[in-house]
């Protein structure tokens, strides 16, 4: 019986590796939308924005939030490189929701358009991270991928 192809997939960060391991699909925030890669997938490099970041194997689905950053598609390797990125379980909605009505009040306040866009750069990433956190509470109890290395 033939092997089944596999993508091998490292989520990476200044802090470190958040995720390393085997996927069938993996689905991305893209610059240009949502990006679909699956084994065999041509050679690609794209900017990521913040958003989900889904990675399904074997009937199980690990999903993270990403806050922008690179992902380079070869070889059936995929590797993103993020900005900032958590696992969904990992997430504390509250704090994020906490973040966002903090952000939200500096942004009422604000004067200068640099204050303003990196207020609403914080509000952004907060409401991602509450939309993925959203995501994991909704989604029945599935089995999580484990972390490798």
């Amino acid at each position: 019986m033939a092997q089944r192809l596999t993508l091998q997939v490292e989520v990476v960060t200044t802090t470190g590796l958040v995720f390393e391991g085997p996927a069938d699909e993996v689905i991305a925030p893209g610059g240009e939308g949502q990006l679909g890669i699956l084994p065999r997938h041509a050679p690609l490099m794209t900017t990521l924005t913040i958003g989900a970041l889904h990675i399904k194997h074997a009937g199980s689905e690990e999903t993270l939030f990403i806050g922008g950053g690179f992902m380079e598609v070869s070889d059936n390797r995929v590797i993103v490189l993020a900005d900032d990125a958590e696992r969904a379980s990992d997430i504390d909605e509250a704090r994020a929701e906490e973040a966002r009505r903090r952000a939200q009040q500096q942004l009422d306040q604000a004067a200068g358009d640099i204050d303003r866009a990196a207020l609403e750069g914080e509000i952004e990433r907060a409401i991602g991270r509450i939309h993925v956190a959203e995501i994991q509470r909704r989604r029945r109890p599935r089995r999580e991928l484990p972390t490798q290395g």
